[in-house]
């Protein structure tokens, strides 16, 4: 049961690293955009999205050294 719950830990790292790299592309990208309701649009969505991502990594780190 053990190396079920490290092969979830391990794929919500990754799949939340793939996606941080979506989100810092997009926020690097929103930039380019001349329609200000757009960079919005953009803007926030990256913003959520690298926030989601960092929650994900912020859940691996905490399952990795858990607090005693």
């Amino acid at each position: 049961m053990k190396v079920l719950i490290w092969i979830k830990n391990v794929l919500i790292l990754l799949v939340s690293l793939f996606f941080l790299l979506i989100g810092i592309n997009t926020l690097m990208g929103s930039y380019r955009i001349n329609n200000p309701m757009e960079f919005l649009m953009y803007f926030f969505s990256a913003s959520l999205l690298i926030l989601v991502c960092i929650v994900g990594i912020l859940y691996f780190i905490f399952r990795l050294f858990p607090q005693k």
